[in-house]
C-alpha cells in the first residue's frame, strides 16, 4: 500500500500570485487568498428509448475570489475608471504554488482576461481587532497551466 509522505503536502502560504495589466506585472505580497474554480455548462440530451436525460458538455466559466489586505487601491483606481469612463479592464492572474519542502515541485496557472465583479469603495471597522481586507470577485475566460506539480510518490 501507498502512503502520501506527509512533507508533500503543499503549504498556501509560499504561494505567489500577480497581476498582469497592460505589459505592466504586479506582485500581489498583499494577497490573503485566491480560489478559482471552472465550470462546465451542460445540455440536456433526452434520448429515445431512455427515462433519463443525459447532458452533453456545452461550454464552460471560471469564476474566482480573491482576498487581499485593504492597503492598495490599485483596483479601487481600475474600477473608478469604469464609473467615471465606462472603460472596463481585464488582466491575467498568475498564481505559483511552490513549497520547498515538498518535492511536488511547483505549478504555475494562468488565469487570463479576468474581470471583476465589484470593488469596496470605502471601508472601516472601529470595533474589530482585525486588520482590514476585502474580498474581490472575479470572472475570467482562459486558463492555461504553465508548471505542472511532478507525480505524487507513494
Amino acid at each position: 500500500m501507498k502512503y502520501m509522505n506527509e512533507q508533500d503536502a503543499i503549504s498556501g502560504k509560499y504561494a505567489k500570485a500577480f497581476v498582469i495589466l497592460n505589459d505592466n506585472v504586479e506582485e500581489l505580497f498583499y494577497a490573503k487568498s485566491l480560489e478559482s474554480s471552472i465550470e462546465k455548462s451542460k445540455s440536456d440530451v433526452p434520448v429515445l428509448g431512455k427515462t433519463n436525460v443525459g447532458k452533453k458538455a456545452a461550454g464552460w466559466s471560471g469564476t474566482g475570489t480573491l482576498t487581499i489586505y485593504y492597503i492598495t487601491s490599485l483596483f479601487r483606481q481600475l474600477m473608478l475608471e469604469y464609473v467615471k469612463h465606462g472603460r472596463d479592464f481585464y488582466f491575467d492572474l498568475q498564481v505559483v504554488n511552490e513549497d520547498p519542502a515538498s518535492s511536488a515541485g511547483k505549478q504555475t496557472i494562468l488565469l487570463k482576461n479576468c474581470n471583476i465583479d465589484g470593488v469596496v469603495a470605502a471601508k472601516f471597522d472601529a470595533t474589530s481587532e482585525d486588520q482590514l481586507d476585502e474580498e474581490i470577485s472575479f470572472t475570467f475566460d482562459g486558463f492555461d497551466i504553465l508548471d505542472s506539480f511532478n507525480s505524487p510518490r507513494g
